[in-house]
């Protein structure tokens, strides 16, 4: 694959710096010999092989982020903002290469990776503006001569943990907020997308070279579950923010919780698409066939539940059938393909394994199952999208699996559907389709989803830079990007000032001396 990025023409070894990108010194680096191999799912071919950071690497890597921190704190934040439009701008310039490269190794269409970098530069937008709001609030003391207020502070280091189906986006959403709040990051990518995570780091190279920004300010370390464990068990790490499956996300936060720090948790979707006899099912046909197949089924918003107005389902049953009759499956770098590979051949195993459970339930497929192969699908990372009438309660719809499976499911009232919306452990996003405002209201009131993301006319996926993302239960309850979210990654501090000359107490207590 040609392309012009800023990356090493040779295999990769996280010991070389790239520059304030910072990787700890080859001269001092441990090479221990493992590596991680990065498979392109679209073909499988290997794209580079990555070495593993060491527990040394990793404290080399923490020590010159702490380093870094006493100094980027007290850069103002406009200029730490101005040094992330900077940013922007680069990645701007690199849309389309690391689009592709996203698109290529991590599977997903070539229109979706192009998205997912278009999410870094509207973040980067975002934050430059946020760099200039990071306000606080003045209070009126009930004591005479004295002014409350409170301010914000920059945590230290952030620890990014990010998952391989926004292999770029998420780890924006925190770093370019992170870094306008005054702190440090300390990035963790899968160990399924390496490659992406290194293309980001040399893509912002020269920006903070150029800016004199202190080595340590965006830091990477790379390796699987015992990476992701340091960072959670380091008391030097003030922040850590995961997204990834709800089991990751109740280790990590109990592992952090142990030490008394913060996390911020994205976790698992398991969203649903309310169909309503009052929808229009041109809009909703589209949207609902986006929300199951795009990105192969693989994002925590993929619609997975179906719940229709028993009056229309025969109907929306077959409009889905046709819809994906119609369904082009291939090379994601080809742009005349709707739906690429799943990540790899174990997120297959567990698509077959899904099926079968259906099966064994009793499950009826109006659109079946399969895995691909032959002439273009030799990576064996093909599958067929699905749907598959189903119960709400039983434990196979319950989970999420990251597949293309749609489920589909009936209701009669509205209460009955929301009731069926809201009966699983996940809550992140949901979506209803109807033109009858009381419907809408209903569902978006106190009464309605209980997801941290609610639409109405459109579906669960598509999240805006502008709100803040996130979801409830056992999706985590952490919210990025967006709205006030960047409260996250700072400290909140209430000061009192007296500019009396008196010192009267609060509460009217009195103390004589």
């Amino acid at each position: 694959m040609q392309s012009i990025l800023p990356l090493p023409t040779q295999p990769v070894k996280p010991g070389t710096s790239t520059g304030q990108a910072f990787w700890p010194g080859t001269a001092e680096r441990d090479h221990t010999g493992k590596t991680i191999d990065s498979y392109s799912p679209a073909d499988g071919q290997l794209i580079a092989r990555v070495h593993l950071s060491t527990r040394a690497d990793y404290d080399r890597v923490i020590q010159t982020a702490q380093a870094a921190f006493a100094e980027w704190r007290q850069v103002p934040a406009p200029r730490r903002g101005d040094i992330v439009r900077q940013m922007g701008d680069q990645f701007r310039r690199y849309k389309r290469d690391l689009g592709t490269l996203v698109s290529y190794e991590m599977g997903k269409s070539l229109q979706e990776g192009l998205g997912e970098v278009q999410e870094i530069i509207d973040i980067c937008d975002f934050a430059v503006g946020q760099s200039r709001q990071l306000y606080g609030l003045s209070m009126h003391s009930e004591r005479p001569a004295h002014r409350m207020l409170e301010q914000w502070h920059p945590l230290g280091i952030v620890g990014i943990i990010s998952a391989f189906n926004f292999p770029v986006a998420v780890w924006s959403w925190n770093a370019m907020l992170a870094w306008v709040c005054g702190d440090v990051c300390v990035w963790k990518p899968s160990e399924k997308t390496p490659l992406t995570a290194l293309a980001c780091q040399q893509i912002i190279g020269d920006v903070l070279r150029n800016n004199d920004v202190p080595e340590g300010v965006s830091c990477l370390v790379t390796g699987g579950r015992d990476a992701g464990e340091w960072l959670a068990r380091d008391p030097r790490v003030a922040l850590v923010s995961a997204t990834g499956s709800t089991r990751m996300g109740k280790a990590v936060a109990e592992t952090v919780a142990g030490r008394l720090g913060k996390s911020l948790l994205e976790l698992g979707g398991n969203n649903a698409i309310i169909v309503s006899d009052h929808a229009d099912l041109d809009m909703a046909i589209p949207a609902i066939v986006f929300g199951a197949v795009g990105t192969a089924g693989q994002r925590c918003t993929t619609t997975r539940r179906l719940i229709v107005q028993e009056s229309i389902y025969d109907d929306v049953k077959n409009r889905l059938k046709n819809a994906y009759a119609q369904l082009r499956i291939g090379n994601p770098l080809d742009e005349s393909f709707h739906v690429g590979p799943l990540i790899d051949k174990q997120a297959v195993a567990a698509y077959q394994a899904t099926v079968r459970e259906i099966r064994e339930l009793g499950g009826r497929f109006v659109v079946e199952p399969g895995v691909l192969d032959g002439l273009g699908f030799e990576s064996g990372c093909y599958v067929r999208p699905c749907i598959a009438e189903a119960e709400n309660e039983w434990p196979v719809v319950q989970r999420e699996t990251f597949a293309p499976i749609l489920y589909l499911l009936s209701y009669t009232t509205l209460d009955d559907a929301i009731a069926q919306q809201n009966g699983v452990p996940q809550g992140l996003s949901s979506s209803i389709f109807t033109l009858n405002m009381r419907e809408a209201e209903r569902f978006l009131s106190m009464v309605g989803s209980d997801c941290g993301i609610a639409n109405v006319n459109i579906g669960t996926s598509g999240a805006e830079i502008g709100g803040a993302f996130g979801g409830e239960k056992e999706t985590g309850g952490g919210r990025e990007s967006g709205s006030d979210a960047w409260k996250a990654y700072m400290r909140r501090q209430t000061n009192t000032i007296n500019y009396g000359t008196t010192m009267p107490l609060a509460q009217g207590i009195t103390f004589e001396l």
